[in-house]
This record gives structure tokens, sequence and C-alpha cells, in this order.
């Protein structure tokens, strides 16, 4: 039974309609609460490895596993039905995601090739005097290592839908009852091997996540929070040190056998090179719009007024000293100002420096910046919320974990109520209109569910780095393998407890085969454009081939 009790059999057209747009509008926002939620707690350093490698994956797989899991509830004969919502939530939304939103993500994030290279350093990035046709080969994105793994470990996890698919090819009685009896141990099986593969993807996941490249997907996220307003570049800087040196710490660890504190001076010195080194092209992505802000003459440079009034931002204290220190120790050129590059050198030393102290300064920002600044600027309005304005490091961190943790709750909440009475709506869609409710969920249900995935890929693809599409492809592959993992695994269990029949070779087939051919992608060192267009063409020979398969008598 539904959570929300509606007859949708007593409802007429429109009201069918307007049910399935309101499910769908309630999903999609519940989808996006569930995606920004994550987000924020990737700015709180001592979670970001965790959330970033399992939380995030596994909240991004809760609608679609709802939808799964409700389709297969109720009645049998009606659960028997409603599976078929299940399975076109599940091949929709793995299909739609790795081929129409990763083929965007390509074609957003594309930069002029050369050579077989991505021009990711070279301006223009993007050679919009091309043609449609001189652009097919000439532009595309680079493929990353980690994209690389991930193209893998998708493919890989496809295995778990042959275990189920073996006795589905032979078992061919009409009785869903008696074929749900004879695959109810092969269900079991899958169940094992989908929720292993779920737990061996969710500890390789973390275990990468002390790797700097995960470390970009925080920097990333501090980032997007900064330019929105929603955290203070004082608060993003802490998070940026703490995240560091945490990293530093995991990676002498495993590297050396050894954390810092038990190495001697000179180890230390180097490790700490060591790590700003790989630190400073994320610190000077953060810091070039704070820097752009302060430079309010537009020189491309700080003066020792514009850096006056950064200091005071940061709240630290004796500001004129502190100046004339940093002017010291870090305007190389001796010319007066800073420089962007003297800039990140100055305030990673600054911050760093604080943070070892444990002296980071939690007073209020100075109103003396404030009475400084000129008129203009006051009239701008204020980059953070109310509530984080006048907030220490600590105090923010309490407020973005309330808050994310908030926005998760309320999403999770939405998708458990909604999820049931939408698979009622469609099935009782594809009932009307005589056409199959596989096909009404491929189609409908992920543009509900998978809303957040296609707007984050989009929006970090958008950026044109190497670091950004990697983000944006490896989020993609992981929802598939999430797919292929957690919510098989449901399906897996619906079988084997209520005895219910998987019945769906055609789609099966459909799913590995699409997953496969991208893979393949992946594993290259380039996606031209063209390729992006062949991959956009899977989503509707996808549906084609379930079509076609079933004509010729599958399932």
């Amino acid at each position: 039974m539904a959570l929300i009790a509606i007859n949708v059999e007593e409802i007429g057209a429109t009201g069918l309609a307007w049910l399935l747009f309101t499910y769908g509008f309630v999903l999609f926002k519940a989808s996006n609460l569930i995606s920004e939620g994550s987000d924020l707690l990737l700015l709180v350093p001592s979670l970001a490895g965790l959330v970033g490698g399992v939380v995030l994956p596994l909240l991004g797989a809760v609608p679609d596993g709802a939808i799964m899991l409700f389709s297969g509830l109720g009645d049998l004969e009606t659960a028997q039905d409603n599976l078929s919502v299940g399975v076109g939530a599940l091949a929709g939304s793995t299909i739609m995601l790795i081929t129409l939103s990763l083929s965007f993500s390509v074609l957003a994030g594309r930069v002029n090739v050369v050579n077989g290279v991505a021009n990711y350093k070279g301006k223009p990035k993007l050679d919009a005097s091309k043609t449609f046709f001189d652009s097919l080969f000439t532009t595309g994105v680079s493929i990353s290592p980690q994209v690389n793994k991930g193209s893998l470990i998708m493919m890989i996890t496809t295995v778990s839908y042959l275990i189920i698919q073996i006795p589905a090819s032979f078992l061919t009685d009409v009785d869903f009852r008696a074929v749900g009896k004879e695959e109810k141990y092969w269900a079991l099986s899958g169940l094992i091997v989908c929720v292993a593969s779920f737990v061996a993807y969710l500890v390789l996941q973390y275990k990468m996540s002390i790797n700097l490249e995960n470390f970009d997907k925080m920097v990333i996220g501090m980032k997007q929070a900064l330019d929105n307003g929603k955290i203070s570049l004082h608060t993003c800087l802490f998070d940026f040190i703490v995240g560091l040196q945490t990293w530093e710490k995991q990676s002498s660890s495993r590297d050396l056998g050894v954390e810092p504190k038990f190495l001697d001076s000179e180890d230390r010195l180097l490790l700490g090179v060591k790590t700003f080194e790989k630190g400073y092209p994320l610190l000077t992505a953060l810091l070039q719009g704070p820097f752009n802000k302060y430079d309010t003459d537009k020189s491309k440079s700080l003066d020792r007024f514009e850096m006056k009034v950064c200091l005071m931002d940061l709240n630290l204290a004796n500001i004129d000293e502190f100046v004339d220190g940093l002017m010291e120790e870090f305007d190389s050129d001796n010319n007066g100002t800073f420089s962007l590059d003297e800039f990140v050198h100055a305030t990673y030393s600054t911050f760093k420096s604080e943070y070892s102290k444990g002296s980071f300064n939690s007073k209020k920002i100075s109103s003396t910046s404030a009475e400084i600044l000129t008129a203009e600027e006051n009239e701008e309005e204020e980059e953070i919320p109310e509530e984080f304005l006048d907030l220490s490091p600590d105090a923010q961190q309490s407020a973005i974990k309330k808050r994310a943790f908030s926005m998760l709750i309320i999403g999770t909440i939405l998708v458990v109520l909604f999820s049931d009475p939408m698979v009622d709506v469609i099935g009782e869609i594809a009932q009307r209109t005589n056409i199959s409710a596989f096909y009404v969920s491929f189609t409908l249900v992920p543009i509900a569910s998978n809303a957040s995935e296609v707007i984050a890929s989009q929006f970090y693809a958008k950026k044109k780095t190497s670091k950004t599409i990697s983000v944006s492809l490896s989020a993609l592959e992981g929802a598939a393998a999430m797919n292929n993992t957690f919510c098989l695994a449901i399906f897996m269990a619906l079988v084997y407890v209520r005895g219910l029949a998987w019945q769906f070779t055609a789609e099966t087939i459909a799913i590995i085969v699409v997953q496969i051919i991208v893979g393949i992608y992946l594993r290259q060192k380039i996606i031209t454009s063209f390729s992006a267009y062949v991959i956009l063409l899977l989503f509707p020979l996808s549906l084609a081939l379930v079509a076609t398969l079933e004509s010729f008598g599958f399932d």
C-alpha cells in the first residue's frame, strides 16, 4: 500500500498527468536536496573522504533504489507487474547517466585537441571559429587515470546481472510463480555478489579518498560554496589547510610508513615542500576569486592597502606588522605589491602557521575593514548568509553539518514518501496507454531521480579543466556502478524474498551492452566531440535494442 494513499484507478487523465508532474517534481527536489547536502559535507575535512567516497554515491542512488523497492511491494500479482517499472527506472537511470549526461558533459567541457592532446592551458581553450564538422575530431576532453579506473569498475560490476540472467535465459514457464521459485537461489547468489561488490566499491572509494584527486573534489566544492556565498574565505582557507595536512599525514603514512611527527626535521621539511607543491594548483584556483575581489584597482596585484583589507577580513591580528612581515618575506620582486603567486604563498604560509599554533582567530569580522572599503563595495550584498556571517570557523563547520544533515534527512524522507505513489502512477499510465511500464519508467523516472547528477556533472564540466572534467565523468561512472550493485541488490532481494520472477533478458542485454561500449570509450586517453555524439545516440538505440529483442521473443 502506498504511504500516500490515492487510488489512481479512479482519477481521470488530467488528474493522472498532474499527479505524475507533482510526484516527479517532489522527487526532483528531494534528489537535489540529497545532492546539495552531500556537497556541503564535502566542505568538512574530517568527513570529506568518507562523504566523497561513500555517502555521496550511496545517497545519490537512494531515489532510484526507493522506486525499485516499492515496485516489488504490495500483493504478488501487482508487484510482478510493477517490477517492470523498477527495471525501467534501473535501466533508464543507468543508461541516461552514461550516455546523455556523459555526452553533454564532454560537449560542455570540450577544448581544442592538438596532436592527440587536450589543450587546457592555451588560450582560447576552444576555438569558436571552427565549423561543426571541423570540431568533431579536433575538440574533446582528456580522460584521467581516475576515469580509466572508474570505467573498469563500472564494467566489472555488470557481472552481477549475468548471475540472475542464467536461469532467466532458459526458464520459459508462463507462470511467474513457477519461474520465481526456480530463480530463488540464483537470486540469493546474485544478492550476495551485489552486496559484496557494493561493500568492495565503498571500501575502494574510501581508500581512494586519501589521494589528492579526491581532495580536488573538496576544493571544487569549497570554491563553489565560496562563490555562492555559503561559506567565508576564512573558513575555506581553514578547511583547505586541514584537508591538505590530512592528506600529508595519510600520504606519508602510506608511502613512508611513518607519520610526519616522527620524521626528522629534514625529511619533515621535504614532506612539507611536497605537500605545498601538490596543493599549490588547488589553492591558486581557490584564491583567484578573492584575489580579484581585493584587487580594487584591477592592477593584477595587491598593494599594501589592499592586502591590509584582505587580512582584516581574515580576522588576523596586528595587521600593520603582519603586512610588513609578509612584504619582507614574500614580495620576491621587491616592488611593494603581491602578485597572485606571491599572494598564494603568503596566504598558505600564514594559515599553516596559524593552524600549527591552533590560534585561528574566532572574533567577528573586523568592522575596520568595512570602514576602509569604498562606498561602491559597501553597497554590494553580503557574500555570507546571515546565520554564518559572525561565526568562527569551528561554528561555521557545525552550521554546515547541521544544514547538510537536514537536507539529507528531508530529501530521503521525501523520496521514501513519494516513490511508492510514483510507481502506482507510472503503472496506471502504462496500462491506459497500452505501453509497457518499462518504456514509461525508462524515459520518465530518470528525469526526476537523476536531475541532481546531471546538473552537477554539467557544472563541473563547464569549467573546462582536466580536474573538473575528471570529477564530472567519475561521478557518472560511480552512479552507474552504484546501480549495478546497490540498486540491483534490491531486485535480487525482492526475487529471493517475495518469489518474484526476473524476466527481463532484453533489458539486461541493453544495460550491459551500453555500459561495455561506454566503458571502452572511457578507457581511451581522449574522447572527441564525435565520440560524444556516438555515445549520445546510444540512449535511443538502447530502447530500439530492447524492442527488437522483445520482438524476437526475448521475455
